[in-house]
């Protein structure tokens, strides 16, 4: 599978294991920043994230911030994008089983690399049941009518 991976100044260090272990796993990983040294705003590298999935540049995403949270927030307010911020196996496998969440927002204060480890496993290898497509079409037209 072909991932982006971005980062800011708080999950760094686990930003850059989760590239080696996604390598590891045979994905092809493009890894977006941010460098280590210096303080950035999370909007722009979930921005940046987001457009290369929806061009189709990507499969999917992975965010990681301090909490996940801001990182979750910001990916949502793209038309296409359905981010999910997840906290453990059971999240990431129902974010792609009832949500074809195409972004992975991860915390890197709050979970530990492990744990990240383990919901991306989930993420990646759990399919989207069809059934639940009806939501997500009501989502897109929520996003085409604001």
């Amino acid at each position: 599978m072909r991932l982006v991976i971005a980062s800011d100044h708080a999950a760094v260090t686990l930003r850059m294991q989760l590239v080696e272990t996604l390598r590891s796993w045979g994905h092809e990983v493009v890894d977006l920043g941010c460098e280590a040294d210096r303080r950035v705003d999370y909007p722009d590298y979930a921005a940046t994230a987001c457009d290369r999935v929806l061009s189709g540049q990507a499969d999917r995403a992975v965010l990681v911030c301090g909490t996940g949270i801001g990182m979750s927030i910001a990916a949502n307010k793209v038309a296409g994008i359905r981010a999910a911020l997840v906290h453990d196996v059971t999240t990431a496998a129902l974010a792609a089983q009832h949500n074809n969440a195409n972004v992975l927002c991860l915390g890197g204060r709050v979970l530990g690399p492990v744990t990240c480890e383990q919901c991306l496993e989930a993420w990646l290898s759990t399919e989207f049941e069809t059934r639940h497509q009806h939501r997500l079409d009501k989502i897109t037209a929520m996003e085409s009518s604001l």
